[in-house]
């Protein structure tokens, strides 16, 4: 039997919370590099925290759906 791993446990959740927090910093402008491009590290740390977590949650849907034994996978 196949068991999924609690989310929690697995690499992907910690990778996907790091980029997350990191493009919160990056967003919140508490890691500016410059000065004069600070919008742009604004813009791309807020992308990369969005795609890190809409990465994560397909992720995990698609574990829990082939996991879950309903014979759609």
């Amino acid at each position: 039997m196949n068991e999924t791993k609690a989310g929690y446990k697995t690499t992907e959740f910690w990778l996907s919370l790091l980029a997350t927090l990191l493009g919160f910093l990056l967003a919140s402008g508490a890691m500016d590099a410059a000065p004069a491009d600070s919008w742009i590290a604004k813009l791309v740390g807020g992308v990369v925290a969005v795609l890190a977590t809409l990465g994560y949650s397909a992720s995990r849907a698609k574990v829990k759906s082939e996991t879950s034994g309903d014979g759609t996978a």
